[in-house]
Formats: C-alpha cells, structure tokens, sequence
C-alpha cells in the first residue's frame, strides 16, 4: 500500500470528478447510512420504516434489491478508472513492470480482504476464509480485466467480456439448476475452498460442516467479476471517445445502460438474477443501472459542473480502501460509549443507533483529516 501526497488542484486535474464522487456516495451508503438505518431500525419499529429497510437489505435469493447494487458499483469503478493507468502499457513491448504491478495489487487486495472478511485476524484457521470479500472480488476482476485490457484490441476486449458471460452461464443452462443449495457455482465453491469457505463451521469432535444458510459463491463467479469490471472499462472508453463531445458520451452511456437492463432483464427469464452467485444476467443488470448512474454524475457534476454541494463525497471516495477497511475492521464504538454512557438513560432504545452514528462519524472525521492533507492510500 502506498501513501501519497500531493497537491489537492494538481490531483484533481488527473481524475474524473463524477467518478469520485459516484465512488464517494457508494461508500457513504456503506460505511455511514446504511448501519446508522439498520440500527435506528431496530428501535424504531414502525411498519412503513421497516418497509423502507428492505432496500437496504440484500435479497435474499432472486431478484435486486438497491443495497444489491453497491458490490457492482464498486466493480464497475474499478474497471471505470482502469483505463487511465493501462493505456501508457498497451504499447510497451516489455510488460513486466505491469505484470508485477498488477500481481501487488492482487496479493494486497486478496490480503485486505482477509483482514475484513476472512478472520484473517482471529491467528485461528479454524476460522480462515479464502475468498469472501468485495475486496477480493475486486482483485479478481481487476485481474481478468488488466489482462483483457494489456493483450486485447477493444473489438476483441468485447469478445472476451461476452464469452465469459456465456462460460460461466453454460453450466446453469446445463443442469437448470438454480437453487441454493445445488447450483453450480455453489458445488464449485464447495469443491475449491472446502473447509476455509466462508460459513464454514467446527463442531466439538473437530468436524467442519458447510453452512445450509450462506449461498455467496466466488470461484465460479470470478468470471462475471471480470465482466462487471469490463463494464466500467467500456464505460470509460466511451467517456474518452468523446470527451469533446460531452452529448454524445451522455447519449451513449445512457443508451448502453438502457441496453444491458434489457437483455439482463430478457435473459433472466431462462436465467435469473440471482445476485449471491452473481448470475450473467444480473451482471448485465446491475450493469446496466451502473452505466446509468455514471451517466447522471457525469452529466450533473462534470458537464454541469454542479458539484459544489456533493465534494464532500469525495472525502469518502478518493480514500475508498480507507473508508472501507476500518469502517469494516475497527470498532470506534468505546470511544463513542465512553464519551456518550450518559445519554443512555435519556435515549432508551435510540441509544444503541446513537453509538453507531457516534462510530461512523468519527470514520468520517479521520477520512476527512487525510483529505485536508490531500494524503491518499492506494493499494
């Protein structure tokens, strides 16, 4: 990981300003609103409140709900921003640079995902999980992407991207299976990961079982990772394409995204979307939604330049691995507690949502104290 401090104007001319700010929203939902929601909602308990929760839930098999989308959202960036960085290797004949680049980046991001996700931190590998988290999922899909993107010309980076929605959709169409128990992905994910899957769990006389309530699959969707990630790379290209031309690129993102929802809407009626196994025709769905949400940031904040109110996104978006390893690892609760114990007795039930909202805007603060700096961590 690699700190990096410059200048706040000169860094702003490098970087797409409604992507950051897209990435920030997508983080503030994650790391602030949605468990500051969940909490409030556990105190109150009003029926049209709990209605609202629901969106911020994910589904629980088929279908999307908006919480689905954050995953997606930050696959998509990954390959939005890709571009930037792989264009000056396209025409270099020596690619080992890249190549290790690429594999650092992995190895961090697999590892980060461990800390998160895979209780890399318990030092117990009774409970070690491999691959389990968006940050792993990120590292895979920048993976077949960056390859995708360094060997292939763009007709054929199309190809590949629709072949492997077709290779990982084979099987399914096979078998017709979809369940959660007995799916393909599922069988593979069982197979490969065995006893450091996620979910996994030890019974007293030392046997491991697989959990009959944990479906996420992540080998076999490795491959619709990749798409996802591909997506934003389209999308970028097309933003570059007409970058003079901000109608066009407008017209265009809008279009492709009306696009993808209609075939991943079409083909879900043979293959549904099923975001947990991260079905080829939720990735063209969600995909779609993403290029639509690109189209309205780019549209609001870079060709009408009215962003004045939304930077403070970015205090979130342009340190997104920050933001996301401590809002997932450390727990600022004590700090909270024990600035706050006295409002217990005033607050009841609301007091728990307090604390929270106490946890994460201290997170919020620290993002903050690094962007002032302009100090920024990148893996």
């Amino acid at each position: 990981m690699k700190t990096q401090t410059e200048p706040t104007a000169l860094f702003k001319q490098k970087r797409l300003n409604s992507l950051d700010i897209l990435r920030g929203f997508t983080l503030f939902l994650l790391v602030f609103l949605q468990p500051v929601l969940m909490a409030l909602g556990k105190a109150l308990q009003h029926p049209s409140y709990q209605a609202f929760l629901t969106h911020f839930r994910h589904a629980s098999w088929e279908g999307i709900h908006f919480w689905d989308l954050v995953m997606p959202l930050f696959l998509f960036m990954t390959g939005v921003a890709m571009p930037f960085s792989f264009s000056k290797y396209r025409e270099q004949k020596e690619k080992r640079g890249v190549y290790q680049r690429i594999t650092k980046r992995v190895l961090l991001l697999f590892l980060l995902g461990m800390v998160v996700q895979g209780n890399l931190l318990a030092l117990d590998w009774q409970q070690l999980y491999l691959y389990s988290n968006t940050l792993q999922a990120i590292a895979v899909g920048y993976l077949i992407a960056a390859l995708i993107q360094l060997h292939l010309s763009t007709r054929m980076q199309l190809v590949a991207t629709t072949l492997l929605l077709l290779l990982y959709a084979i099987p399914f169409l096979l078998t017709g299976n979809y369940t959660p128990q007995g799916n393909w992905a599922e069988q593979v994910d069982k197979l490969i990961l065995g006893q450091f899957r996620d979910g996994v769990y030890f019974t007293e006389d030392g046997l491991w079982h697989f959990s009959t309530s944990y479906h996420y699959t992540w080998v076999w969707s490795s491959l619709t990772f990749g798409v996802t990630v591909m997506l934003g790379t389209f999308a970028n290209q097309l933003l570059m394409r007409y970058k003079q031309q901000p109608p066009k690129a407008l017209a265009r993102l809008i279009g492709v995204g009306l696009l993808l929802l209609t075939l991943g809407y079409l083909w879900s009626f043979q293959h549904p979307i099923i975001k947990k196994i991260w079905s080829s025709s939720m990735t063209l769905y969600t995909g779609g939604i993403c290029f639509l949400l690109l189209a309205l940031f780019y549209y609001w904040i870079d060709v009408r330049g009215k962003s004045s109110k939304l930077n403070w996104l970015k205090i979130y978006g342009m340190n997104s691995i920050v933001a996301y390893v401590l809002g997932m690892v450390i727990n600022f609760r004590c700090i909270a507690t024990s600035l706050f114990f006295g409002l217990e007795s005033y607050l009841g039930s609301y007091y728990p949502a307090w604390i929270t909202f106490v946890n994460y805007s201290i997170l919020f603060l620290i993002l903050r104290f690094l962007y002032q700096r302009a100090i920024f961590l990148r893996v």
